[in-house]
């Protein structure tokens, strides 16, 4: 990394750049700012600067506009470009245009001047071209979500974009697994291909094989005919593998023969076929539990984990909920549902609700009160209702809320020890047990306290050092909030 760069900043906002001016001339740089991207491309032509960090709408012309020219002039200067849009479409173009990282605002100083040092650091050629060009309209982007949880997820999913990496999405059910598949898909380098999808919960075992790789004629009792499985059906395109916790171990076996060989029979055949997909995978499961009980495979686990993203549940995204609602109110309306609005009341009552079946459960929500009820603007007591009743319909009876921790993790262990009742657990159950519980646990205190680790250990009643210390072990995923 250089000592010390020249940083060229542009941002029509005053108060940005002085505190972006101040920020990185304390880290030992020199900064020259503007508020135009005229002025901008002025320093860079006359080879000024080591990197440059640009906002998006600026007066004069757009900073997504300026890269594909700071690209032509000056291939091997960074860009690192910032934007108040927060939407996947503005981190997919950035990243298509070849910019270093995308930042949405307001960000962490020390999230910045990391990625500063990143840039400058850097060896290796700035990405070409490898992704489609995305020109469509923010609002026909499958993502909703401006929270900081959700500015993560856009700018991991725009460096993947140009890239047949695999790709696990974990999140409990209803939070959008499969719009991020498609998204992957649709806007990276294999959209000219197919999306398939199949969801390992739906295709009884016995059939999961014949489903993914086809099958020959006479291969089995039933097979009339040669049929064709997902993954010829996914060719050139990408085959998404839907609760792939739910896969039985026999398929596991023949999926990590196939991610390891790039190639696959079919069943009853005898030659092998190229397999010339993408592979996403999904799960609302904890792997690395199924991988301790003997349920899932762990060499398969980090053939398919090669990059991981975690979908954070509508309660850890609240702030998301307003916009969430707007579009599908307006999805509502193009649909031929009359048009509604929600007011502040209403809105607050959606956002103290703590949705357990997610972003899914919002859509349904809406979509019915659109339907159902005449007046044009909606009030909290038309969502009290739907609440109440949707929690008298759908809460289980074997599960009551009055249910105490022990009295539940008694029933789990009674349920575990029935599934292995001809042969006991391998011997360490009681830390496994154990890390199970204390691995929720951490997870959800961290939740509740927006990642702060030093209000979450002292809540725990830990030490912070030993807080940070059991979040590695335990592989606990931290979202830190933006400041």
């Amino acid at each position: 990394m250089m000592d010390r760069a020249t940083i060229l900043i542009a941002d029509d906002d005053p108060a940005i750049r002085t505190v972006l001016t101040q920020a990185l001339t304390r880290v030992g740089h020199e900064v020259r700012s503007t508020g135009t991207a005229a002025h901008l491309w002025e320093w860079i032509s006359e080879g000024l600067g080591d990197l440059v960090i640009t906002d998006v709408v600026m007066p004069d012309e757009s900073g997504l506009d300026l890269l594909p020219k700071i690209r032509r002039a000056r291939p091997d200067l960074r860009v690192i470009v910032m934007s108040a849009r927060n939407t996947l479409l503005t981190a997919v173009q950035a990243s298509e245009r070849g910019a270093f990282d995308y930042l949405s605002k307001p960000f962490d100083l020390s999230k910045l001047t990391e990625v500063v040092r990143k840039a400058l650091s850097s060896t290796a050629a700035p990405s070409s071209d490898t992704a489609p060009r995305v020109e469509s309209d923010g609002d026909q982007m499958p993502l909703i979500g401006r929270s900081a949880p959700m500015q993560e997820i856009y700018r991991v999913m725009a460096r993947l974009m140009g890239t047949d990496l695999t790709v696990m999405i974990a999140g409990e059910s209803g939070t959008g697994k499969e719009l991020i598949a498609r998204a992957l898909h649709d806007y990276g380098k294999r959209s000219d291909g197919p999306f398939v999808a199949i969801n390992m919960a739906a295709i009884p075992r016995e059939l999961i094989e014949s489903e993914l790789f086809g099958h020959e004629k006479g291969a089995f009792t039933g097979a009339a005919n040669r049929s064709s499985g997902r993954f010829e059906q996914a060719r050139r395109g990408t085959l998404f593998l839907d609760e792939i916790g739910d896969m039985p171990p026999e398929a596991q076996t023949r999926l990590l023969r196939v991610l390891q060989e790039g190639e696959y029979t079919s069943v009853g055949g005898r030659e092998p076929v190229q397999a010339n997909v993408r592979i996403i995978a999904a799960t609302h499961r904890d792997l690395r539990q199924l991988i301790r009980q003997g349920l899932f495979r762990e060499d398969l686990f980090y053939r398919l984990n090669v990059v991981p993203i975690r979908l954070p549940a509508l309660r850890e995204r609240r702030e998301d909920i307003p916009d969430l609602v707007h579009h599908f109110l307006r999805q509502a309306l193009a649909d031929g549902l009359p048009a509604k609005t929600m007011d502040a009341a209403a809105m607050k009552a959606l956002m103290a609700h703590s949705w357990p079946g997610n972003v899914r459960e919002l859509e349904n929500l809406v979509k019915r009160l659109a339907a159902l009820y005449s007046e044009e603007i909606v009030g909290p007591e038309a969502i009290e209702q739907e609440l109440s009743e949707q929690a008298a319909h759908s809460e289980p009876a074997e599960s009551p809320r009055s249910e105490s921790l022990s009295e539940a993790v008694d029933r789990h262990l009674h349920d575990y020890f029935l599934a292995h009742e001809d042969e006991l657990p391998a011997a360490g159950l009681y830390s496994r047990i154990l890390r199970e519980i204390e691995r929720p646990l951490i997870a959800r205190s961290l939740a509740a306290t927006k990642g702060n680790q030093l209000r979450a250990a002292d809540m725990l009643g830990l030490n912070r050092n030993t807080l940070r210390k059991k979040i590695r072990e335990l592989d606990i995923p931290v979202v830190r909030g933006l400041k």
